[in-house]
Parts: structure tokens; sequence; C-alpha cells
């Protein structure tokens, strides 16, 4: 289908969208009714900037509307925003929610959050919204930052590298960081929550959300469908002999060492799963190590230092600092890499991203399975 057909601004929480200043003033600001949106909004705004706020809403499997409208639409009312909900349900079962339940049927561990940054808030949607409302400039919550550099704007790590949200934001087109504001990736969460108490905004006290915002709670299980969640097959050590019997391979990502439903007298993680025979099977810490890890589907925003030979520090999972490694391929479909020191179970379907020294992303890509 055309997506763009399937997505629908709604009627403005208040006024129509009337400009009064210069377009280059012009920003839109993409508001979930938390206190990171809703900062980011305040904050431009006293920076001079004119604000729209569009919020998404999206479809949850807890009978929900996604994504707080209702909580951004007050805190646009608060500043004084014009704000839209722009209604993306359609677009985002099939570029999201579905490609979700399919990675775990494939048995691969898939990063929705990656997807719905890639594939509507930095793409369909902003370009849709210039469409639209004529407006090139962008702005998100998240904690990370766009710095200078003599070949222009970079995507990078937030200073507070605790909170962090770099890696989730990769997927976003180079040329799209001209136009890309993100305020808070100068400062800790501690002082956003000071800000928004002392600007009294509603939201200041409002706690932080950290489950899928479609799966409506913690437990990513919700999104899947009855088949998927109850198929037990053979549990197995790493050399296929059979140890007993997991609960259905939609339940198990590698490198998982809880609800495994097996005591082997010694820790023992999730080290391979297979779909096809409906196995899942466990091993050591040691026998999960690996030193390379290869990724396809590749967003590349530093080109100059994407070359075969280059030293850089790659991160396979969006928490923890990035670690040393050495890339071994690299061309428009295909990276691989070799870390200094093994880097725990890789998971196919979750995200292999590289930065340079000043901590900007050089490439990104989908982690595919052992090499």
């Amino acid at each position: 289908m055309n997506l763009k057909d399937h997505v629908k601004f709604m009627e403005p929480s208040g006024e129509s969208w009337a400009p009064k200043g210069p377009l280059e003033r012009q920003i839109i600001v993409l508001m979930s009714g938390g206190v990171d949106s809703s900062v980011t909004a305040h904050m431009l705004r006293e920076a001079g900037w004119e604000i729209l706020g569009v919020t998404m809403k999206i479809p949850t499997f807890d009978g929900q509307q996604g994504c707080g409208g209702a909580d951004a639409a007050a805190v646009s009312r608060e500043l004084g925003l014009c704000h839209y909900v722009v209604d993306v349900t359609a677009v985002f079962s099939q570029c999201v929610i579905e490609p979700f339940q399919q990675a775990y049927q494939n048995g691969s561990t898939p990063n929705p959050c990656v997807d719905c940054n890639k594939q509507l808030k930095f793409g369909l949607l902003w370009d849709l919204a210039q469409e639209v409302f004529g407006i090139q400039s962008l702005a998100t919550g998240h904690y990370a930052r766009i710095i200078s550099s003599e070949t222009g704007p970079r995507l990078a790590r937030g200073l507070d590298h605790g909170k962090d949200q770099s890696y989730f934001l990769y997927g976003i087109r180079r040329e799209k960081l001209p136009y890309l504001h993100l305020p808070l990736g100068d400062y800790e969460k501690d002082y956003t929550r000071d800000y928004a108490a002392r600007m009294g905004l509603t939201v200041a006290d409002k706690a932080e959300s950290m489950e899928l915002c479609f799966a409506g709670a913690d437990d990513y299980r919700l999104a899947l469908n009855q088949e998927q969640r109850h198929q037990p097959g053979p549990l197995t050590d790493m050399s296929g002999q059979v140890i007993g019997e997991h609960k259905g391979v939609a339940n198990y990502t590698l490198g998982q060492r809880r609800g495994l439903g097996f005591a082997g007298g010694k820790p023992l993680y999730v080290g391979k799963i297979n779909p096809a025979t409906n196995t899942v099977a466990l091993g050591t810490r040691d026998e999960l190590n690996t030193p390379r890890v290869a990724a396809e589907q590749l967003n590349i925003l530093i080109p100059e230092l994407f070359q075969s030979g280059q030293t850089v520090r790659g991160k396979i999972r969006s928490y923890g600092d990035p670690n040393p490694c050495r890339i071994v391929t690299a061309s428009e479909d295909q990276l691989e890499v070799d870390f200094d020191q093994d880097v725990f179970a890789p998971c196919p379907g979750q995200r292999l991203v590289l930065y340079a020294d000043d901590d900007s992303i050089i490439a990104g890509g989908v982690i595919v399975a052992g090499v």
C-alpha cells in the first residue's frame, strides 16, 4: 500500500497552524506526552522557535491510545502551542508490529524502537509533515546530540551516557541531520525533571515509560499471537542433546538467562533458536562469546570513516559503552567487525552501531547470524 495514504492528520487540539514568523524559525516537535518531549518544546519556545507539536496515534494491545495524545495536548495548551495528533495506526502495524511479530517467529530479536524511528518518526512522518506544513526542521526529546564537523553535522551520543539514546537513532538519513534538533542531549535526566518542575509543567512528575509503547505492559509477549507464544518444543544443549522442553521459541532471545525452565547446575543462556525445528539450545557464557559480528541493511552516516581496517567502537545493545573493534568488511550492504574482546551473544535482529572517537555515529545495521 502507499503508506502516505494511510497517515492522517486529525483536527488540531486547539487552533489550526497559522505561523507568524519566518519558515526558518518554524519547527515540528514530536510530543509523546512525557517530560522529555515537553521540556524540549518549552526550551525551543524560549529560544524563539515557532512550534508545531505532533503526536502519533498508534495501535496498542491494551485498548489504550498510544503515545500520550491527551498529555501532549495539555502541555501544548500550557505553552500556547498548536498541536496535532496524526493517526499512523495502519502504517505502524505494517512497519513496526508485523516485522516485530515476524522476527520472533523467525527466531531473531527485533528492535521496534529503531524501526519506528527509521520508518515513521524520522522518515514517513517527518516527510509528510514537511509536505503538509512546509516545515523542514524537527525536534524530539531523545538524549542524543547533533555536533559539528568539517564534513557537516554528525549524530552523536548524549552527554549523559547512562541515558544516551543515539543507538536507537542511527537509521536517520544523513541528509536530515542539518534540520534535526535534540536539545536534551547536552543535559542529564535529573536536569530535565528539575527544569519541568521549575517551569510548572503538569508532566514534571510523570513516570518514565520503559515498556514497548504498543504492548502496553512490561511484557513484549502481549504483542505476539497465541500460536507464537504457545508452541512447546525440545530444549537442548549446544551439541543438540535434548535436556528438556521449552515453552515456544517466541518466548526466548539469545543471551536470555531468566525464565528458561531448566536448572543445569551452572549459569546457562539461550545460545541458539531454530524455528524450523522448533528448538531452543542452552549454552554457557563462553559458548556464546564471539569477537566477530556481522550486519546488513546498513545506514552509513560518516562514509569517510566507514572503511575496512578502520579502528572504531561498536555496540550490539542499546545499553553500555561502545567497545573497541576493527572494521573487517565495509560495503554498502555488508558490515563485519572484530571486537578487541569477545562480545556476548550478538542477537540477529538487534543492531550493530559504530562510533567514532568524538562519540558520533559512523554507521549501523541489523545483526545477522554469527559468521
